[in-house]
């Protein structure tokens, strides 16, 4: 199971399944190798992420990377588009691990900024996958107005759940983030309502936190 944490202006607690391929059976999971990983953007679509607004980074020490966006907001009302209540953004990573090991994303930490009037509401949701291999379920959360505040959802999937990328195979790992904006009851003539994969101090990154194992030596 997926643990999510809500932290805003309204705190709440959300649940939602992860089912891992048949027969996985997962080893402890190793520490960050050693050497440079390097991540590869091979493909960006959507609404919320045309081409040259998203970047790919890894952390020194290889235990993440963050995705960041230049514009990626979805809001109803007062000064928006009648398309601008969704954005999506599709993702292509290729990852270089080091050789030996192999990896899975085992929590993935989104961040924003909401300005939702009384009666409007919000949902971000994102799934994740290996190419050739069964997406995950999408993950949505949910926020209602009024509320003007940062907010933060982390994914969490326990060791035994984890599915880790095969050895020996280069596949893309393919992230699918969703945002929408529902007007509801809210006075959409008047106001305008929002969220955005940002937030007030200017920090536009995703964060999704690396699982490493190290392969079996081939004799």
């Amino acid at each position: 199971m997926f643990r999510t944490v809500f932290i805003g202006g309204a705190t709440a607690a959300l649940v939602a399944a992860f089912t891992p391929a048949a027969g996985s059976a997962q080893a402890p999971a190793a520490l960050a190798p050693p050497g440079k990983v390097t991540i590869d953007l091979v493909s960006v679509n959507g609404s919320g992420c045309r081409p040259g607004t998203a970047t790919v980074a890894v952390s020194p020490d290889n235990t993440a990377f963050t995705v960041t966006y230049s514009e990626y907001l979805a809001q109803v009302g007062k000064g928006a588009k009648p398309t601008d209540f969704r954005k999506n953004c599709q993702l292509g990573l290729n990852v270089h691990a080091p050789q030996g090991f192999t990896y899975a994303v085992a929590k993935a930490d989104y961040r924003g900024f909401a300005s939702l009037q009384k009666g409007a509401s919000a949902t971000q949701q994102a799934n994740y996958y290996f190419q050739g291999m069964s997406r995950t379920t999408y993950r949505t959360h949910r926020f209602h107005g009024p509320l003007r505040d940062n907010w933060q959802v982390s994914d969490t999937t326990p060791i035994h759940a984890i599915v880790h990328a095969p050895c020996g195979e280069q596949r893309n790992f393919n992230v699918n983030t969703e945002l929408q904006v529902d007007g509801g009851r809210s006075d959409t003539v008047n106001t305008n309502s929002f969220i955005a994969t940002d937030s007030t101090d200017g920090d536009f990154t995703t964060k999704y936190h690396f699982s490493w194992k190290k392969c079996p030596v081939r004799r």
